[in-house]
């Protein structure tokens, strides 16, 4: 069944109320100043009659008028074309710009929305919020239920298979071989891969430093003499040690080598560092340049990105490490969610403490905000201009008459009545009332 039909009906707008009531008001004002006109005419205006007929001439008078002016705001007064009325909904490209103006100049002004920022201290307010156990506690609650909910959302077979795809459409889009040598580039810039070279010599010349590294030479030394001279090991056996002479040649040999890294490492043009650098330009050339080697590296992408096995794997660990996160987020001492109250209040309590990082933070919001302001001056100008302009004529004159015509009604209900006030007093002059 349709839950529409059991809805309840909106409630009526009160300001519709109020503003009918206030026109029957200021109407009735109107018809009692004819009323009192047309007795006063009938008993022939004399003595008191005249004082009203006065009163509720004036007072017909300004109420009429007053209804002119303000019917004139939202429409034609009885229908009736008339010049400069209808205001509203003939100005409302007028009005729209005016007030996209009015809101661009004193609520988006760059210069005094960055001078209250600048007073709110928004690095120094930050710190005191993380800092509030309560209210740190609370929020990062909401996040916690936030994100069990959009783990859930994953459950979805058509949004992981939605998901999967935009994935793989955009790394088959991904030009992974130029974008490696950039990659490459960047590395090798300002001799950054001698470096790393330096790093991997040293880290080789203490792996082969080590004794359980020589004895594990040395034995693989004989096992593979063993195997393939047996006659000659033998023979030597009766000489001398064979376990012997393989420690000391693997000690030989482990010796040189050290001795070979540390003249690389010691002449910055050595044969091997030179070769190095050839080698590794060279090839970042041809991950740029290369067609076979480009082509080459598009198939490996592509194969790894359809192949069934690496999709099962991508799968299974999503899918764990959802389970997991799911697992955590669903209890109430969750990890995540405490490694998370924890770091944040950290960042407050740095916050808090350094006046430095609360300098360079509100700075840089400072910046920012400069920046977005102006965007947003424009945009928002633009946007409320175009809304207004859109709006239909008589949304507009409702709207507005809503708004402001209960008040408005005030001014017929004032002319009536001041307007009679004003009748007397002129009928006084006429008659010598008045001294």
């Amino acid at each position: 069944m349709n839950n529409s039909l059991h809805e309840a009906p909106a409630p009526p707008d009160q300001r519709a109320a109020l503003l009918r009531r206030m026109k029957w008001i200021a109407g009735s004002l109107l018809l009692s100043a004819l009323a009192g006109l047309a007795l006063a005419h009938a008993m022939g205006g004399a003595g008191g009659w005249g004082w009203l007929r006065a009163f509720c001439e004036a007072s017909a008078v300004g109420a009429i008028a007053d209804w002119f002016a303000v019917v004139a705001l939202f429409r034609y007064p009885l229908g009736i074309k008339i010049p400069h009325t209808a205001i509203i909904p003939q100005s409302k490209a007028r009005i729209a710009d005016g007030l996209a103006e009015f809101v661009r100049d004193h609520f988006l002004d760059p210069a005094t929305m960055l001078a209250k920022l600048a007073i709110f201290d928004p690095a120094r307010r930050l710190g005191e919020w993380l800092t509030d156990p309560v209210r740190l506690r609370f929020w990062v609650g909401q996040g916690q239920g936030w994100a069990l909910g959009l783990m859930e959302t994953f459950d979805d077979k058509r949004l992981q298979k939605a998901t999967m795809d935009l994935i793989v459409e955009q790394v088959r889009r991904w030009d992974a071989a130029p974008t490696a040598g950039d990659v490459l580039g960047l590395l090798t810039h300002n001799g950054r891969h001698h470096q790393l070279l330096d790093a991997g010599l040293q880290q080789l010349s203490a792996f082969l430093s080590q004794d359980e590294v020589k004895a594990r030479v040395s034995q693989l030394m004989l096992k593979h003499a063993r195997k393939e001279w047996p006659k000659i090991i033998g023979t030597l056996e009766l000489v001398t040690k064979v376990d012997d002479l393989a420690d000391g040649l693997a000690d030989k040999l482990s010796g040189s080598m050290l001795a070979e890294l540390r003249e690389v490492l010691a002449q910055p043009d050595h044969p091997v560092r030179l070769r190095y650098e050839a080698w590794l330009q060279a090839f970042i050339e041809r991950l740029r340049t290369d067609p076979a080697l480009i082509a080459s590296i598009h198939q490996i992408k592509e194969q790894a990105i359809t192949d069934p096995a690496v999709q099962a794997y991508v799968s299974s660990l999503w899918t764990d490490v959802k389970q997991m996160l799911r697992k955590d987020l669903a209890q109430e001492n969750s990890t995540v969610a405490r490694h998370l109250e924890n770091g944040l209040r950290a960042i407050g309590e740095k916050l808090a403490n350094d006046q430095s990082l609360r300098d360079a933070i509100n700075q840089h919001m400072l910046s920012a905000a400069g920046h977005l302001a102006a965007d947003l001056r424009t945009g928002i100008t633009a946007h409320i201009a175009d809304t207004v302009n859109a709006w239909d004529d008589q949304q507009l004159v409702r709207e507005l008459e809503l708004s402001v015509g209960r008040d408005l009604q005030y001014i017929r209900i004032n002319g009536t009545l001041v307007g009679g006030l004003i009748g007397l007093l002129l009928h006084a002059v006429a008659v010598g009332a008045l001294p």
